[in-house]
């Protein structure tokens, strides 16, 4: 695998340091601050720790060029200051400059060690994005009469792989829809978020039934904590949420509720309503634990120009810098939006600004709209 990645990543922060200063800065500012220091404290008096700190700076900072370049500019002016200015004897000028010429090399090593590991996390993300692409591909635009659009936001840069997972599929009893959340994360939560989707997709296609899904779902997950018991702990449960827009019944949603969030309902006039369960039903995974069927399932309108909105609790339970959680009801109510991911889109931007960017947890949203009457394709 190509380290072309990584390497762009390492020549943007040669470009742009930290905080978006020049590189250079820092290190070549701590060579003037040596001199400045030298300058003004009694002659006999050298300072060396600013001119032995510059190295270092420009090893964490800029390029192996830029680092030598440093180093010798450091050893440059500790020379002056030993033997001319300070005028110290030849085995104390001596130790003196050993000690920058030793950090130097040691600036050289560590920079070295830097550049590798940018490249090697850089080549890690582009894996843990191949996986996240294989596991959680992007469904079509438009099914139908349906416009569709999803987005998943990673609460911390760089960690692309979680167990917020989002499906759509169109099958002959309907197009079928699945937003969860895995409990737990890393690789376990991402093996977890294979078994259910492999469920879904499988069962949509078979049972007729939206809670039958469910049940396959819950067969599996069941299986597949059977076969890791003595081996490794299962992450145990997932909470998630079916939809469907019947085969034959476009004005109709059948929802199944697994512990989950509810969704929410966009209708044309600006108006905002959650969908809450009929019955309330233990998450995926957890049936056994109730002798109560765990149906969860209820049947709502579904009129042109809707929108069914699902998301995982990263949205529910961002707060703000007064602990005050995000309401998606509150917040979407009044607004309209051209389609899906122009709504995808604002409640990133809104839950952003919430937050004042600290959200804390993943984020799946799936956006589905129904055409308005006379724009169906």
């Amino acid at each position: 695998m190509s380290d072309s990645n990584g390497e762009d990543v390492w020549e943007r922060l040669r470009r742009t340091g930290l905080f978006g200063w020049a590189p250079w800065v820092v290190p070549y500012g701590l060579i003037l601050a040596g001199v400045v220091i030298n300058t003004v404290v009694p002659r006999g008096t050298t300072v060396a720790a600013t001119f032995a700190a510059a190295p270092l700076a420009a090893a964490a900072l800029w390029t192996l060029r830029g680092t030598l370049a440093v180093s010798a500019v450091a050893l440059a002016a500790m020379s002056v200051f030993v033997f001319w200015w300070d005028r110290l004897s030849t085995v104390e000028a001596l130790v003196r400059l050993a000690t920058v010429v030793f950090v130097g090399l040691l600036s050289v090593v560590v920079n070295s060690a830097l550049r590798h590991s940018v490249i090697r996390l850089s080549s890690a993300r582009r894996i843990a994005e191949a996986a996240q692409i294989a596991v959680l591909p992007s469904p079509p635009a438009r099914i139908g009469d349906l416009s569709v659009a999803v987005r998943y936001e990673a609460a911390y840069a760089g960690a692309r792989i979680g167990g917020d997972l989002y499906a759509v599929q169109s099958t002959p009893h309907g197009v079928r829809m699945l937003v969860g959340d895995v409990r737990g994360k890393g690789l376990s939560a991402v093996d977890a978020v294979t078994v259910v989707l492999g469920a879904f997709r499988e069962a949509s296609e078979r049972v007729p039934d939206l809670g039958e899904v469910a049940d396959w779902i819950e067969n599996a997950l069941r299986r597949e904590a059977d076969q890791r018991a003595g081996a490794e702990e299962s992450e145990g449960f997932v909470t998630g949420v079916l939809a469907e827009v019947p085969a034959g019944e476009p004005d109709r949603l059948r929802i199944v509720n697994r512990g989950h969030p509810p969704p929410v309902l966009l209708l044309a006039d600006g108006s905002v309503r959650p969908v809450e369960p009929g019955s309330y039903a233990l998450p995926l995974g957890l049936a056994a634990l109730s002798e109560e069927p765990q149906a969860g399932g209820t049947v709502v309108s579904f009129p042109p120009a809707a929108t069914l909105l699902l998301y995982t609790d990263g949205v529910t339970e961002a707060r703000n810098s007064e602990g005050v959680f995000y309401d998606p009801v509150a917040r979407l109510n009044g607004r309209r939006f051209p389609g899906p991911p122009a709504l995808l889109d604002a409640l990133l931007e809104d839950v952003d600004a919430h937050t004042g960017g600290r959200t804390v947890d993943d984020m799946a949203l799936l956006a589905v709209s129904r055409d308005p009457p006379g724009n169906s394709a």
